[in-house]
């Protein structure tokens, strides 16, 4: 009988440090389980700032374009070595306008122009096309973001 209840005794004392762990692991889960559930409210919040953000960033990056004119269809290789020159002369007899001297290129076919005096787009943009001894096929518009579009 001794046996038995000796058998008993380390039985339970077995089975109670089972349930101790499983405490130990229950209590684990569910404060993982509360974090959990902790971001999953504050995710909305976080889209929202996210989305703002993103909408942000868009009207900045505009902003910063919104000075920039690409001109297409000017042949290559017509500035020569001076691209700087070919712009000082070349744009004013196009548009018929004056401009500051700050430019950039983007690739070899087409020309940025960012004007450091705004001039606003539309107004750029209506002295070029007027232009009649612009080049045949050339062409010009804003610099925005196609998203923006």
């Amino acid at each position: 009988m001794d046996l038995k209840i000796s058998d008993l005794s380390a039985a339970s004392t077995s089975i109670r440090a089972d349930i101790a762990r499983f405490q130990i692991t229950v209590t684990d889960l569910n404060q993982r389980l509360t974090t959990v559930e902790d971001h999953i409210v504050a995710m909305p919040v976080r889209d929202t700032e996210m989305q703002s953000l993103q909408a942000k960033i868009t009207d900045l990056e505009d902003r910063s374009r919104r000075d920039n004119v690409h001109f297409f269809g000017i042949p290559e290789h017509k500035e020569g070595s001076d691209i700087k020159a070919f712009l000082t002369n070349f744009l004013p007899e196009l548009t018929g306008l004056d401009f500051s001297r700050h430019w950039s290129f983007k690739e070899p076919t087409e020309l940025v122009l960012c004007v450091k005096q705004p001039l606003g787009d539309l107004t750029l943009l209506s002295h070029a096309s007027s232009a009649t001894n612009r080049p045949a096929k050339s062409s010009q518009r804003p610099d925005i973001r196609a998203r923006t579009l």
